[in-house]
């Protein structure tokens, strides 16, 4: 079976491009389900995948998306049948695995989970691997003792996906946001997601200079690393916690032992590629249920397959505000 799909090579010179091609189903990798593609969405490991990076790629030609929902076309496993909804994020999809850029994906059973009952196909690519990720982190920040009532909560990168989303999520709940960003003069964009603050991250990054700043914030969410998330450690009120996800910043982290043994800070490590499914779809019913958020997908731009190198390269320039849904013509 022929299917069209976003196919990134190396050219003559050593630069990665991408177009639409014609491929054929046969060539797919083994798997148990055949998934007929939706919808897409645009993550930052994506655009990596799309510069030719070889840590999250290790070979090329490939098709990048490592996020995808659709409908099973064929099944090796009796879980699922032929007409089924279903749903995959994480583990190698769009990474090393042709992902959901491409109009049809084979993968593995383990990696597939139905739709969350309530939710449509659209709507679970608005969150996508970001949202789920920015959901992931809000649980466990509630699951180390933080309450509306704790004070604010800080949320870095909060222009992006990862933070955009779990800005709106925990508004939602009722926590006080504080957006951290280098576009704090877009202050509509931040008040309309849910923050009541908008935070500059030069200035932010000034203040915070000393082993130990003024304990303001209850809680955050990292999407950064680096000195970012160094500098947020600093500024957490006794027992609170942050939850590390990223590392848009850096992979590094040059900090001190002093938030840890003078006022109890966690760090928590968040990680949505190899979760195991069951507690992935316990997450993602909460998505689909006090979690939702109708809005979301307002918030996205949908895009077609013509401009996923354009959108794609708005995410490598730092130039995106919220989410990019691809929809497949299909």
């Amino acid at each position: 079976m022929e299917y069209r799909a976003f196919l990134v090579s190396e050219d003559v010179e050593g630069k990665f491009v991408g177009k639409l091609e014609t491929l054929n189903s046969e060539n797919l990798p083994a798997g148990d389900v055949t998934i007929r593609v939706a919808y897409s969405s645009l993550n930052y490991k994506d655009a990596l995948s799309f510069s030719g990076n070889k840590g999250v790629t290790r070979k090329f030609p490939h098709t990048p998306g490592i996020d995808a929902v659709g409908e099973v076309i064929n099944s090796e496993d009796d879980e699922f049948s032929v007409g089924d909804k279903v749903l995959v994020i994480g583990y190698d999809l769009g990474m090393n695995t042709p992902g959901g850029f491409g109009e049809v994906i084979r993968v593995p059973k383990q990696w597939v989970m139905k739709l969350p009952e309530g939710m449509v196909e659209s709507e679970s690519m608005a969150w996508g691997t970001a949202g789920f990720t920015a959901a992931l982190c809000v649980s466990k920040l509630i699951q180390n003792g933080l309450t509306a009532s704790s004070g604010p909560v800080l949320v870095s990168g909060a222009s992006g996906g990862v933070g955009s989303i779990a800005v709106t999520l925990l508004s939602k709940l009722g926590f006080d946001v504080h957006a951290l960003t280098r576009k704090a003069d877009q202050l509509e964009f931040f008040k309309d997601l849910g923050a009541s603050q908008v935070i500059a991250l030069d200035e932010f990054l000034d203040q915070g200079k000393r082993p130990l700043s003024k304990p303001v914030y209850s809680g955050a969410v990292d999407v950064a690393g680096g000195d970012i998330l160094a500098t947020m450690l600093k500024g957490i009120q006794y027992g609170g916690s942050v939850a590390c996800c990223g590392l848009v910043d850096s992979i590094s982290l040059n900090t001190t032992v002093l938030p840890f043994i003078l006022r109890g800070v966690n760090l928590l490590g968040v990680d949505s590629v190899e979760l195991p499914l069951a507690e992935k779809q316990l997450v993602w019913q909460k998505m689909a249920g006090d979690w939702s958020l109708p809005s979301l997908l307002g918030q996205c731009q949908i895009i077609t397959p013509e401009q996923l190198t354009e959108s794609l390269q708005m995410i490598l320039d730092g130039k995106v505000k919220g989410r990019f849904v691809l929809k497949q013509d299909a």
